[in-house]
């Protein structure tokens, strides 16, 4: 594709860059093309995440898919592996191959990816939480969990592969914590052989307390109803080393446990490395009204834009709510520019924050108002729902979800294998038992 001076392009299909594309769909001057570039075919609702691990809701509920979500829009699927602000030109690996493209204008909107080097062995031996895929292996890992303790015969054994460490007291580890919990609780029925008291739930929290990002009480909400569902929270502990066996905790204590979530920490998009921008704290530094300084014609919003709100000077959280908020403001400033009128500063006030804890139940501050327990959950679940594109959509997954609740998750062990795949000696296996008839020398692959 040749340089064009007649293409918006937004590169990420999140909250912020489908926010954009939907607010500029249809509406640009005749002669531009709006162009969406991502990675994926579909917006993710991370938040969500922990509800699709624990099987509450399907994996296709937390996704959405980009198409739906724009009529006159050109949508690629693929990773731009370079930019170059100065010719306007972006380099993108498609389905196609390789694939050179011009710009008018250029939004960068895409998210950040998980960090795993926060500790020793948490790369090696803890499950992430950031993707559809890592939600949906977690879940066949905690399936496999429980079919393994049906075959085990030692108690110790059996205690360690109920265990589930849970990494990080915010809003992610709260939600995940509360969902596995329940989703242990809700199937433990078809596992007649797993006694209660062979299954456990840690949520580690090096700070004060849980849910920084709210208030002190609801906070204290969230703690009590994990607590009184089982989950055993540790307030101001800090993990310090994860291995095969389980975590090592600062004062020495070792928890023994097969499966420890990680919940904590993001890096950059290697892109933002890349692009030679001027980047502070990860994130690329954008004017007050989200152009890109120095270079005209690009922007940047959402986890991957240092943005400072100046309705107050501080710097916007990468949370949805913010992300949405930004796209908006980013949406007028480009017509504004196109059209050759002044552009506005970004300035917005936060409505709150929400969380959904596990068992129906969630905390929110929404205008200055604190809720807790099922008002909160189905508040939370509202909002997500109504960034669903298409009506349909909405009333589908209002249908499922409202089924969801007068029934236990669901237990399917979804595992891709293909038919050449099913007559090799590790097709009923799992990627650690795979792992470890290697290193014993069982196998050849």
């Amino acid at each position: 594709m040749a340089p064009d001076t007649k293409t918006i392009v937004i590169v990420g299909g999140g909250f912020a860059g489908t926010t954009l594309a939907r607010a500029l769909d249809g509406k640009l001057p005749r002669d531009y093309e709006l162009l969406l570039i991502s990675e994926e075919s579909h917006t993710t609702f991370n938040p969500m995440l922990p509800e699709a691990l624990g099987a509450s809701i399907f994996p296709e509920q937390v996704v959405a898919p980009i198409r739906e979500m724009v009529t006159h829009a050109r949508f690629i699927m693929g990773r731009v592996t370079a930019l170059d602000p100065v010719r306007k030109a972006l380099v993108c690996t498609t389905l196609a191959g390789e694939r050179t493209i011009g710009y008018a204008h250029l939004a960068l909107a895409f998210g950040n990816r998980a960090r795993l080097d926060l500790l020793p062995g948490l790369a090696e031996h803890a499950l992430p939480l950031k993707t559809v895929g890592d939600a949906m292996h977690i879940r066949n890992v905690v399936l496999r969990r429980l079919a393994r303790i049906e075959l085990e015969t030692d108690s110790q054994t059996r205690q360690r592969l109920g265990h589930f460490i849970v990494i990080g007291g915010g809003f992610s580890g709260v939600e995940t914590a509360g969902e596995l919990v329940d989703c242990l609780k809700s199937i433990r029925r078809y596992y007649p052989r797993v006694n209660e008291v062979e299954l456990k739930v840690t949520l580690l929290q090096d700070l004060p307390r849980l849910l920084p990002e709210l208030s002190e009480k609801l906070g204290h909400a969230a703690h009590k109803s994990l607590a009184a569902r089982g989950v055993s929270v540790r307030i101001g502990t800090r993990a310090s080393t994860v291995c095969e066996k389980g975590v090592l905790l600062s004062g020495n204590e070792f928890l023994s446990a097969a499966t420890v979530l990680c919940t904590i920490g993001t890096r950059p998009n290697p892109l933002v490395e890349r692009t030679l921008l001027t980047v502070e704290r990860g994130r690329i530094v954008v004017n007050a009204d989200l152009g890109v300084k120095d270079f005209a014609g690009l922007w940047a919003i959402g986890d991957c834009a240092l943005v400072r709100n100046v309705r107050d000077g501080s710097i916007a959280p990468p949370t949805a709510q913010f992300a949405v908020a930004e796209a908006r403001v980013l949406a007028a400033n480009l017509l504004a520019t196109l059209n050759g009128e002044p552009t506005r500063a970004f300035s917005y006030r936060s409505r709150g924050a929400m969380a959904a804890i596990g068992h129906r139940k969630g905390v929110a501050k929404l205008f200055g108002l604190q809720f807790s327990g099922l008002p909160a959950w189905l508040l939370w679940r509202a909002y997500y729902l109504s960034r669903m594109p298409t009506l349909g959509r909405k009333l589908r997954i209002f249908i499922e979800w409202t089924w969801g609740m007068f029934f236990p998750n669901d237990i399917t062990h979804l595992r891709f294998t293909r038919s050449a795949e099913l007559d090799l000696p590790t097709a009923m296996m799992s990627n650690e038992s795979v792992k470890m008839a290697r290193r014993a020398g069982a196998m050849t692959l």
